[in-house]
């Protein structure tokens, strides 16, 4: 028995793919196995497996287990859940050694894939390709694991609400929050959530419909946080939280309907957690303003830029002892008085928190944050094998000058003006570009070095794509 993957479908920090085109039950049965010769092989021999609110989603969660089980490890069922649940489910139970959630994530409707986590670390990048080499090779155990169902989700809310730490819920019974779940995977634990919580809150989309009838479950475009927009201003509310499919990104609006950008949130997350942390070190990707280093900086943290990948920044986490780390696509780590994963729920939680302790309301934090003119990710299509061999060109050419390079992921370049970045996605055959500035003319100076750069190389800035 042998099985070979689709070329696009074993990624960089999850495995995704079109169902139907280039991912199907056979490629679920496949990974199981892979993923369970691997664990036991480290010594381990149970697994959580949870799933998204996808059409797609019962099938894959059932090829997967007859994987697991044909090469002997035992499954924990945790059924429809958010990302962030399956990971607790694996952190919080002793028993347990590994997990698997079948998402699709932000992806179009049309999408599915799978996040997993190996011995308490995040399993990607050579991790994943491994699965594809011994699939290619029938390098499988065999074996006869059993199926067990476990209830999670009130036990999984009771600890999110934990996120709330010492504050005084009576301090709380004024507050008015709005919640967007989009239709995706978090809305039941949510519901669950929101009626526990001190204070007034107002939900939209709980239902989980994997065809996202309202609006695309990813909130870092602006135009999926419309309802929730409309909500805080209808009911005249403090601020508003949304979530993407599967619930481990976050999205916020404070009560001027003005958003709280993912590196916005990690300065409020910040200012709190570093109040009894002093030079803690806070990490953040490469397209993070400097704003926010700058703020973990004032309030006595020790801020770390680092590459972008929500694997790539748990992993750094474990080797600084973070205890908190963020990226600008919204996932939020917490790693304080939090298992160190990305959890939107429970960053909704710790930011009700962190206004309270910090006795500040959110729009009056949003408010506070310096000015900065910027572009959004701008994401332009250039092909698989000049993406990476691009950002080379610019490095060699930088290099060559006095220019002020940073080349954690990419090449990101400080000048009088602000910043500019250029790096290589790991996931798709695109370039993203950002820059940021304090004035308009200092951004158009900026957008003028990257669009020299790539035209240096042959390139030039197309249409923007989406993730």
């Amino acid at each position: 028995m042998t099985h070979q993957f689709d070329s696009t479908v074993l990624r960089e920090y999850d495995i995704r793919g079109i169902i139907g085109e280039t991912l199907g039950a056979d490629d679920a049965r496949a990974i199981g196995r892979g993923f369970a010769t691997l664990l036991r092989r480290a010594g381990g021999s149970k697994v959580a497996v949870g799933y998204d609110g996808r059409v797609s989603s019962p099938m894959l969660e059932h090829a997967l287990i007859e994987g697991l089980t044909a090469s002997g490890c035992d499954v924990v069922t945790i059924g429809l859940g958010a990302t962030p649940m399956l990971y607790y489910a694996e952190a919080s139970s002793e028993d347990v050694d590994g997990g698997i959630q079948i998402t699709g994530s932000h992806n179009p409707a049309n999408y599915n894939g799978f996040k997993m986590v190996f011995q308490g670390r995040p399993f990607f990048g050579a991790d994943i390709q491994k699965l594809g080499e011994m699939a290619a090779t029938g390098d499988w155990d065999e074996g006869a694991g059993s199926v067990e169902s476990r209830e999670i989700l009130s036990e999984y809310v009771e600890r999110l609400l934990m996120g709330l730490g010492d504050v005084d819920p009576a301090a709380l019974a004024d507050l008015k929050v709005g919640w967007d779940a989009g239709n995706g995977a978090a809305g039941p634990a949510l519901e669950m959530l929101a009626a526990k919580l001190p204070g007034e809150h107002h939900l939209l989309f709980t239902d989980v419909d994997g065809t996202f009838p309202n609006h695309h479950p990813d909130p870092t475009v602006e135009a999926n946080l419309a309802d929730l927009r409309t909500l805080v201003a209808e009911k005249n509310l403090d601020f508003g939280v949304a979530f993407d499919g599967d619930g481990d990104r976050i999205g916020a609006i404070d009560g001027e309907g003005r958003v709280v950008w993912g590196d916005q949130l990690l300065m409020i997350y910040a200012e709190d957690a570093l109040k009894n942390r002093q030079g803690a070190t806070v990490i953040a990707d490469v397209k993070a303003s400097r704003a926010l280093f700058d703020h973990v900086a004032r309030c006595g943290g020790n801020p770390l830029m680092w590459k972008t990948g929500h694997s790539l920044i748990k992993s750094k986490m474990k080797e600084t002892g973070a205890p908190l780390a963020g990226e600008m696509s919204g996932h939020v780590f917490f790693a304080d008085d939090y298992y160190g994963y990305d959890d939107a729920l429970y960053a909704g939680v710790r930011l009700i928190a962190a206004s309270a302790r910090l006795g500040r309301s959110v729009t009056d934090l949003r408010g506070g944050m310096p000015a900065m003119v910027n572009t959004p990710e701008l994401r332009f299509q250039v092909d698989e094998s000049r993406k990476f061999a691009a950002i080379r060109e610019v490095e060699e050419r930088l290099a060559g000058s006095d220019a002020d390079v940073d080349g954690t992921d990419g090449v990101r370049v400080s000048t009088p003006d602000g910043w500019w970045l250029l790096r290589a996605s790991n996931t798709q055959d695109v370039l993203v570009a950002r820059a940021e500035s304090d004035s308009e003319e200092g951004l158009a100076r900026l957008m003028a070095q990257i669009d020299e750069q790539l035209s240096l190389s042959g390139l030039e800035r197309g249409e923007s794509v989406g993730h």
